[in-house]
């Protein structure tokens, strides 16, 4: 018999609590930041909140720089827009400030600033980060917007290559690029729900999912992290308490601050890895520019199914901890469908806009995907066709 080994790692400083926005020149003199760059999605470029973090840092005497470049899938080309506003402003600090987007977008500026060698070489396989030049990526000061991701408190980011790149800037082919590196950590992470409470319910519920999505895959893969399980089931927990709530009322904070504290939790224990859920979400994504966490949710229940055999006792295990009346497989599985149906999340790919002209080319991108390896049963071109089909027509498949 063998025994486990593994090398854990547990992020950063986050600051949480309702207003603490309000003290983010103090983070960034913290971190050795004095003109930052502030990186948005354009929908947030000129809203309030964005115009009051500009103002606290001016009024700080931390001159700032605005970018908002940032496609939905974002781009190499909005990475290198980014490097170049950066430079131009003579800044020494990122701040990301947005949703996932945003977020990947900051931290691969950040990343990139120093590198010689082209984005994809940093692509997270094997110990392609140890390629990296360390001195001169920039510090980062992180404030999600949403509670999904969980970026905030990443040391990787998705970002799409612009060969081929279809309208919207999504790529044509589906190539996405997770990039690693341990300094793309954000050195202070500050989470707010005031920053929150705007999200629309459909956004609010598909981010949710998200977060739910990376505890359940980071639950259930087969490496050995009992900080990253511990957290992941206690993600689990708090979704299920305040994901409904904040969807009947979007300013209810207390809901809101447990859903970015799950989020973060969805993050970090998805150091274990993810799975299949993933690894098809990503190319759907990119190939038909459906939204990563509405993607997730629809997709979950049918990976979980497939997955059965090999993660049945852990779901009853979370069932039992998230105080399911059942605490089984099943009881676990009816309680997420019935979540989906309660916050408007389709049942289908379809429903989504999928089609079945694709379906080659997202089983390929799936396989290769870096999230593949880490589900908890083997994936193959096959199994994947038949989880796709599963997704498409609305029939759970049988266990592998």
């Amino acid at each position: 018999m063998s025994l486990p080994t593994a090398v854990f790692s547990y992020p950063t400083t986050v600051r949480f609590g309702v207003g603490e926005r309000r003290g983010v020149a103090r983070s960034c003199a913290a971190l050795g930041i004095g003109r930052p760059l502030l990186v948005t999605d354009p929908g947030l470029k000129d809203l309030p909140m964005t115009q009051e973090l500009v103002g606290l840092l001016e009024k700080a005497g931390l001159p700032t720089a605005l970018f908002a470049e940032v496609a939905p899938n974002p781009l190499a080309s909005n990475v290198e827009a980014g490097i170049a506003a950066y430079r131009a402003g003579g800044c020494d600090g990122v701040i990301a400030l947005g949703g996932g987007s945003a977020m990947d977008c900051a931290k691969t500026i950040a990343f990139m600033l120093p590198q010689s060698l082209p984005l994809a070489s940093f692509e997270d396989i094997g110990s392609n980060w140890k390629q990296a030049t360390v001195e001169g990526i920039a510090p980062i000061v992180a404030l999600p917007t949403t509670a999904g991701t969980g970026s905030e408190v990443g040391r990787a980011a998705v970002i799409a290559l612009d060969t081929g790149t279809g309208p919207e800037g999504a790529p044509a082919d589906g190539t996405k690029k997770v990039i690693f590196h341990p300094k793309m950590l954000p050195g202070i992470v500050i989470l707010d729900a005031e920053l929150t409470a705007g999200l629309p319910r459909d956004l609010t519920a598909a981010t949710g999912f998200d977060a739910l999505a990376h505890c359940l895959e980071a639950y259930s893969s087969p490496l050995f992290h009992p900080l990253g399980d511990g957290l992941a089931v206690e993600g689990v927990r708090l979704i299920k308490n305040a994901l409904p709530r904040v969807c009947a009322d979007g300013g209810d904070l207390e809901a809101r601050g447990e859903m970015l504290v799950a989020a973060s939790m969805g993050a970090i224990a998805f150091q274990k890895g993810l799975g299949a859920v993933h690894a098809l979400s990503h190319p759907v994504g990119s190939l038909y520019r459906t939204h990563h966490g509405r993607t997730n949710a629809v997709v979950l229940p049918y990976v979980l199914a497939f997955n059965r055999r090999a993660i049945e006792a852990k779901m009853a295990r979370l069932a039992a901890y998230i105080g399911l009346a059942d605490a089984s497989f099943d009881g676990l599985q009816a309680w997420i469908l019935q979540l989906r149906e309660e916050l408007g999340i389709e049942h289908t790919l379809k429903e989504l806009g999928v089609g079945e002209d694709k379906l080659e080319r997202i089983v390929e991108l799936a396989l290769i995907d870096p999230t593949a390896p880490t589900n908890p049963v083997e994936l193959t071109a096959d199994t994947l066709h038949a989880l796709l089909r599963a997704s498409l027509d609305g029939t759970m498949p049988a266990a592998a």
